[in-house]
């Protein structure tokens, strides 16, 4: 059983911490199955090494953050807030979570506090966020959340993939989170 003081911050039932070298094996159990990384546009992990290369290459954003279970204290999924943006007060919500967890409104929950995260403590103005057509999961989670439609992108290329795709962008305001959070 895990203890709090390891996580950066936390929700009821979640903790947030970074991934470390040692979340290979679970991280591996998660992303080996095609139904989680497909839908995001990344291919399955084939071997333990090659989730150590995520771990160490991929999930280095100081806003990305391994979700654990406080339960166990193992990582179930990632939720990331991405500052790829020219104009630095905007980010990018991105998250997955293994397929044995889906269902369990934990994916909502967890992005509610990085969308809090988000607008409070790194004062972003706006918060975009995305699927590609057809992830039905994700489309959800943004629903719950109060995204809002922005526009879709045709022929999006998926490079991980070799795939062109339909990608659906939503966006959240500072504004927006407030009314939603009165």
């Amino acid at each position: 059983m895990s203890t709090n003081t390891e996580y950066l911050f936390e929700t009821e039932r979640l903790g947030f911490r970074h991934w470390r070298e040692d979340d290979a094996e679970v991280l591996f159990s998660m992303a080996k199955e095609k139904e989680v990384g497909s839908p995001c546009g990344w291919p399955a992990h084939k071997t333990i090494e090659e989730s150590i290369n995520v771990i160490n290459n991929v999930f280095t954003n100081p806003e990305n953050y391994a979700i654990c279970l406080k339960e166990t204290g193992e990582p179930i999924g990632t939720a990331d807030l991405m500052f790829h943006y020219e104009n630095k007060d905007e980010c990018e919500l991105g998250y997955w979570l293994g397929k044995p967890y889906w269902g369990q409104g934990i994916m909502p929950e967890a992005c509610t506090l990085l969308l809090k995260r988000a607008f409070e403590d790194l004062n972003v103005s706006k918060v975009w966020c995305g699927y590609f057509k057809g992830n039905e999961k994700s489309k959800r989670v943004q629903e719950k959340l109060g995204f809002k439609y922005n526009r879709t992108d045709e022929n999006v290329k998926v490079p991980l993939l070799n795939e062109v795709r339909t990608n659906v962008v939503n966006l959240m305001t500072k504004d927006d989170w407030k009314q939603l959070n009165k």
